[in-house]
């Protein structure tokens, strides 16, 4: 399979040219090998445990995995005690997600999933994946953080959606090429970083007119795009790439994510199911209020 307009010499690995047919290896996707296959489906047989709590959550303090937390302890923080919930580690890196308890919740084997134990209709669980499906699904159970009007309402599912379109060329695509990649690729660095700087424009321009993204009310839509964009303007997510970004001349987004991060609850929330960082800021499981203060990893390490 060759391309006149670019020849061996110009690919990266010196010389690549796509196969007629692509087949999977085992060291495909370099420090991702464990977390990514081209099939679906359970790899072993392990049962999800269940608390005490209607609410279970199985998930890693990822980005997408920080929205659903942060949200939780949202609504704890505004008095629904029924939000009240279980979370279980998820250590995607093991291959945690592939196990048949976590597939019956989510056959895509992508972490936030929640099983919620006592839905509305009093019927048998109801399973929920992909984090804007479990944010939409608990907001409307709380009757918060998603305004009922209807265009207030569309406009906090517009930016809630339009996250969920957008982040993935932050996320797998900057961030993935920009620190991750097994060999730097200007084309893949070049591509990405223009997208991320738009989609940054995009919402730096919401915000200037705006004191949350989908208007004057905080709602589900801050909590999910926060950990992608938020941490991204306070250079929290990739080495170096608030600098190579210049994420700091957004100063809209920089305004509103310095804001949010003040929030009690939001800082609870990014810590739950989190395995890096410094010890005091990783609860991997979250079963009480409580934990907070005695189950963290500078905790259990010093007991």
């Amino acid at each position: 399979m060759s391309d006149e307009k670019f020849p061996p010499e110009k690919n990266l690995p010196a010389g690549y040219q796509p196969p007629k047919v692509w087949t999977w290896e085992a060291g495909n996707g370099g420090q991702f090998a464990s977390i990514n296959r081209p099939t679906a489906g359970a790899q072993t047989e392990i049962e999800l445990q269940v608390g005490k709590h209607p609410l279970q959550l199985y998930s890693l303090a990822t980005p997408n995995g920080q929205k659903v937390t942060i949200l939780l302890e949202e609504l704890l923080a505004a008095g629904h005690s029924g939000a009240e919930y279980d979370a279980w580690l998820i250590n995607i890196g093991k291959g945690d997600q592939f196990g048949s308890g976590f597939v019956d919740i989510n056959p895509n084997s992508k972490i936030p999933a929640l099983a919620d134990h006592a839905p509305k209709d009093g019927g048998k669980p109801v399973r929920l994946f992909e984090s804007a499906s479990i944010m939409t699904y608990l907001a409307e159970k709380f009757g918060a953080f998603l305004p009922s009007e209807t265009r207030a309402r569309a406009e906090a599912l517009n930016w809630l959606f339009w996250q969920m379109g957008s982040a993935p060329f932050v996320g797998g695509g900057f961030g993935h090429f920009f620190s991750y990649a097994p060999m730097k690729i200007q084309y893949a660095i070049d591509r990405y970083a223009m997208e991320a700087k738009r989609q940054m424009d995009v919402l730096d321009r919401q915000l200037a007119d705006n004191e949350f993204v989908a208007g004057s009310d905080y709602t589900i839509a801050d909590m999910a795009i926060w950990p992608w964009y938020g941490r991204l303007a306070l250079d929290q997510s990739y080495p170096d790439a608030g600098t190579f970004l210049q994420t700091h001349e957004y100063v809209h987004v920089l305004r509103w994510a310095k804001q949010l991060a003040e929030r009690p609850a939001l800082q609870r929330g990014v810590m739950v199911n989190k395995t890096n960082g410094p010890l005091s800021e990783q609860l991997h499981e979250r079963h009480d209020a409580s934990d907070f203060l005695t189950k963290t990893q500078d905790k259990i390490a010093s007991a």
